[in-house]
């Protein structure tokens, strides 16, 4: 479902409608779309998603097209995290092996690590890429750890393995094509309370469960009002440029809250550069003096982008801003009673939002089931 912040972030909202028993919303691009898509791999269901930004809008308030995006799990081995990114892959190598019209392709990896980043900022947050064997070692393909020789002077380990990168221009809107296929309703909405989410079902029925995909959005709707939600900010530059690998390090010399990565977008959508991670911050203009940053530490970390004359030869398309929805204590998916109905909430993904929306959704539309079982039959 969606509803609008000031100062926000992305919001969305679907409604499925049981051909038999009844109606589910929810919200959110990514994982409105993603949660849409496999409930209607159910073939039973109504659906309506409701949002006030589609595939397609560009806004600070919407996270998702900001997004590199690829698949890096970062989550801790042997926790739930780790199971829904492990769930995420499989549907993500079948699209890049199998669907190219979907912007997905796979990427040759590298990741560059250093000792001393690990009790950082962002070496807490990367800490299971900061690992010389990662649980997701045998999950991609062609995981190998790098021989120093290939490292450089900076790093004191590093891995290389076979990964995927997607382009979320394309994607993002063949997600909603695949559910528009499957007769999934589509509304552009700017909702107060959650509640009012039930009211908005294409059949004209109260829809029977909502499902909240409102991303930092549940900061401030009402009947959420999650405190734990917080931004992340991001800032990237995009260029031209392409080297054909996706790569990154541990950390950085300007700052805890700074990072460095690359990442070349599938069907020539270019080389997304980055980045920064920035607690608290809801800044959405561009730092012109990060973005000088950024694109030096790429160009360093990959001089093959510029072909060693660096960075003053990388080609920009734009320069953006995002806002990782990031909630302490973790993402929420669970189910709730609000105002009488029921309510399935997926969000607070933070900045690992592609990498485990499938596993995520999957179990989001396991706790739908349970809701529709639940419900009061009248």
């Amino acid at each position: 479902m969606n509803h609008v912040k000031s100062g926000g972030v992305k919001q969305w909202e679907l409604a499925v409608n049981d051909a038999h028993n009844g109606k589910l919303r929810q919200a959110d691009s990514l994982y409105g779309l993603t949660t849409a898509l496999l409930l209607t791999r159910e073939g039973k269901y109504e659906i309506t998603v409701a949002a006030k930004h589609m595939p397609g809008d560009y806004d600070i308030e919407y996270a998702s097209p900001w997004a590199g995006a690829n698949y890096w799990p970062i989550s801790e081995a042997g926790t739930e995290a780790a199971e829904w990114d492990r769930n995420t892959w499989p549907e993500l190598e079948k699209l890049a092996r199998h669907h190219p019209e979907a912007g997905v392709h796979f990427q040759d990896t590298a990741i560059y690590n250093r000792s001393k980043d690990v009790h950082s900022t962002t070496g807490k947050y990367l800490a299971e890429k900061l690992k010389a064997e990662p649980w997701y070692k045998d999950i991609v393909p062609n995981f190998r750890q790098l021989p120093k020789d290939q490292l450089g002077p900076d790093f004191d380990n590093g891995n290389a393995f076979t990964s995927v990168c997607i382009n979320t221009a394309i994607y993002l809107p063949w997600l909603a094509s695949q559910c528009l296929q499957k007769g999934v309703v589509f509304k552009r909405a700017n909702l107060k309370h959650i509640s009012n989410a039930s009211e908005i079902h294409h059949s004209g029925k109260k829809a029977d469960v909502i499902v909240n995909c409102t991303g930092l959005s549940a900061l401030k709707l009402g009947g959420v009002e999650d405190q734990n939600m917080m931004p992340i900010r991001g800032q990237t530059v995009l260029v031209r440029n392409e080297a054909n690998v996706m790569c990154s390090s541990s950390g950085t010399e300007d700052g805890e809250e700074e990072v460095c990565y690359l990442m070349q977008r599938a069907a020539g959508g270019g080389t997304l550069l980055g980045g920064s991670y920035q607690r608290g911050n809801w800044d959405s203009q561009i730092d012109p003096n990060l973005a000088i940053r950024i694109m030096k530490r790429a160009v360093d970390l990959c001089p093959a982008l510029t072909g060693g004359k660096g960075f003053e030869h990388l080609d920009i398309i734009r320069q953006g801003v995002g806002l990782r929805p990031y909630r302490h204590g973790g993402t929420r998916i669970e189910k709730e009673r609000i105002d009488g109905g029921w309510t399935v909430h997926n969000y607070g993904h933070g900045g690992f939002g592609y990498q485990s929306s499938y596993g995520c959704s999957k179990k989001a539309v396991s706790l739908v089931k349970e809701a529709l079982i639940s419900r009061p039959r009248l």
